[in-house]
């Protein structure tokens, strides 16, 4: 059976992948340590997770992708914006870097909820963990020393990204092919948002709202 490594994400605008190469550049000139210590992730590549599918039969790609279309009618488009930064699971045991989501977040909870309800049935079990939106920075190598992550903790949080508004209007299936340089991303198809949404129709969004650390 054909399998490849699979995921359901929000891919982002130019601009806010940009926000995030400067705001990795800001720990590290004030942390030259964090050149060794964090892996980090090549901006262009980021993006916010969604669904992750792992290994996932080529045969059910069409129903999935069936799946996020029915997701994503009911979720108008999406205005966001960069939050706060953080690390998992807190500052002073830094494994994983963040920068958070604020905007229209709980639609955007909507769309996640609604795509674990509609992948669910394909065989692919629902989330446990509460969904905690957040775009990756990098991750702490296990060599880094409990000091070294605690001065990294310090510094991300301490760390602003500012960018403007930007409109998310699809979700995208994606494929993640590992190699030695790192994980490449490809786009297998996208699902709009909010397609069977009146123009009319308004939503409430929770304008401060990131993942806590």
């Amino acid at each position: 059976m054909d399998t490849i490594r699979a995921f359901v994400a929000l891919e982002l605008p130019t601009e806010v992948k940009q926000a995030l190469a400067e705001a990795q550049e800001k720990i590290r000139k004030a942390n030259p340590a964090a050149g060794h210590v964090v892996k980090w992730v090549d901006p262009a590549s980021i993006h916010l997770t969604l669904k992750f599918l792992g290994e996932t039969p080529t045969a059910k790609l069409d129903a999935i992708v069936e799946a996020m279309t029915q997701a994503a009618m009911g979720v108008r488009p999406l205005s966001l914006r960069l939050g706060s930064c953080g690390c998992f699971p807190n500052a002073r045991r830094p494994r994983v870097l963040w920068v958070g989501v604020a905007g229209d977040v709980a639609s955007l909870g909507l769309l996640q909820t609604a795509l674990e309800q509609t992948i669910s049935p394909l065989g692919f079990p629902t989330e446990g963990r509460p969904f905690s939106p957040h775009l990756t920075l990098g991750r702490v190598r296990d060599e880094a020393s409990a000091g070294e992550r605690a001065h990294l903790g310090d510094l991300v949080q301490a760390t602003m990204v500012a960018t403007s508004p930007f409109t998310i209007t699809h979700c995208s299936l994606m494929r993640s092919d590992l190699r030695p340089t790192g994980a490449v991303y490809t786009r297998l198809a996208s699902a709009v948002l909010g397609s069977t949404i009146p123009p009319s129709s308004t939503s409430e969004g929770d304008s401060s709202a990131f993942p806590s650390t």
